[in-house]
C-alpha cells in the first residue's frame, strides 16, 4: 500500500493474479476513491469507496492495517472524481474484463459498493453528498430498487462515533433508501477493552445510545473483530461484558458479524496479535445466540 492516494498516472488493475481476501490494496484500481476488494463478509466483490485518502482515522484499532495511520480526518472530497471513478469502475465491472481478468469464478458477483477504507468514512464533511451521489449513480446503472433483479447493497463499515450528529443520522436515513445497511463497530463491553483495542476513551454504554440511533433509521448489524493479544484469548470477564452488552440492542439490530484477523496489522502491536481458531469464535458466537441474535462468524 501507498501511503497517500493521489489521482496518479497509473493504469488501472495492474495486478497480474486473481484478488482474494487477505490483500485489501487500495491502490489496485489505480484510482484516489474507489478500489475493489473480495469480501470474505459480503461473499464476492465489493467495491469500496475510500473517503480517508490521507490515512487518518478518530480511532486507532490495533488491528488496523492501515500503513502510517494518523489520527484526523480526511481532506476535502472531490465530487466530480469520485463520481467519475464509480461510473467508470462500475461499467468494467458490469460490461469489461474485470471479473474474469481479476475474481476467481466462485467470486464473481458483485455484492455491494461499500463506504470503507483507510477511515472513518463517516468523519468527511461531504458524506451526506457521497450518499446522495451513490445513490444517483446506482439508479443510473438499474443496481437499486425492488424490481431490479441485479439490486445490490450499500454498506456503511464504520466506528459508530458520529452517530449522534444530526448530519450524520440524516445520511444514514438516506443510505437506508437505496438499499443501505450499516456494519456498526464493537469490539468490546468495557471501557478498558474499547481503550484497548481501539485506542479511544468511550463509554460503552454511550456508544451503544449511538447504535440504537443508527438501527433506528437503517438496518444495522454489529460488526467485531476478536483475536489473540500476547498469546492469549479475550479473558472470560471480557467476553461476558462483551455479550452483555450487545445483548441490550438485540431487538435493534440485524445480527452480528464476529471476525478474526484475516490481514496483518499495521500497527506498533502487530506482534503482539494473533489469530483465533474458528472454534474459538464459534463458541463465543454460540454464546451470542443464545440470547436470540444471529451470528455470522468469518475466522
Amino acid at each position: 500500500m501507498s501511503t497517500q492516494h493521489t489521482q496518479s498516472n497509473k493504469s488501472p488493475m495492474t495486478l497480474h493474479n486473481f484478488l482474494t481476501v487477505s490483500d485489501h490494496n487500495r491502490d489496485v484500481s489505480g484510482m484516489k476513491y474507489i478500489y475493489p476488494v473480495i469480501s470474505r463478509r459480503a461473499g464476492g466483490v465489493s467495491i469500496g469507496i475510500n473517503l480517508n485518502v490521507n490515512n487518518a482515522c478518530n480511532w486507532r484499532c490495533v488491528y488496523c492495517q492501515v500503513p502510517n495511520l494518523s489520527r484526523g480526518t480526511p481532506p476535502a472530497i472531490e465530487l466530480d472524481v469520485l463520481e467519475q471513478e464509480l461510473r467508470s469502475f462500475l461499467s468494467y465491472v458490469l460490461h469489461g474484463g474485470f471479473m474474469e481478468r481479476y475474481v476467481a469464478e466462485p467470486d464473481r458477483h458483485l455484492k455491494d459498493i461499500a463506504f470503507s477504507g483507510n477511515g472513518e468514512p463517516t468523519s468527511a464533511k461531504e458524506f451526506p453528498q457521497v450518499v446522495q451521489l451513490v445513490d444517483r449513480v446506482l439508479h443510473d446503472f438499474g443496481l437499486l430498487g425492488s424490481n431490479q433483479p441485479d439490486s445490490i447493497k450499500v454498506r456503511l463499515i464504520t466506528n459508530g462515533s458520529l452517530m449522534d450528529k444530526k448530519t450524520i443520522l440524516d445520511s444514514i436515513r438516506q443510505l437506508a433508501k437505496c438499499n443501505g445497511e450499516v456494519w456498526f463497530k464493537l469490539d468490546a463491553g468495557t471501557k478498558e477493552g474499547i481503550a484497548r483495542i481501539n485506542d479511544v476513551n468511550l463509554n460503552p454504554q454511550s456508544h451503544i445510545e449511538r447504535l440504537k440511533s443508527c438501527a433506528a433509521v437503517c438496518p444495522t448489524f454489529v460488526q467485531t473483530c476478536m483475536f489473540g493479544l500476547d498469546g492469549q484469548p479475550p479473558s472470560e470477564a471480557d467476553v461476558a461484558a462483551y455479550i452483555a452488552l450487545v445483548s441490550q440492542v438485540k431487538n435493534e439490530i440485524q445480527g452480528v458479524h464476529l471476525y478474526g484477523l484475516a490481514r496483518p496489522s499495521l500497527q506498533a502491536e502487530a506482534d503482539r496479535l494473533s489469530r483465533l481458531s474458528p472454534a474459538w469464535l464459534e463458541g463465543v458466537a454460540q454464546r451470542i445466540r443464545e440470547h436470540g441474535i444471529t451470528v455470522y462468524v468469518s475466522p
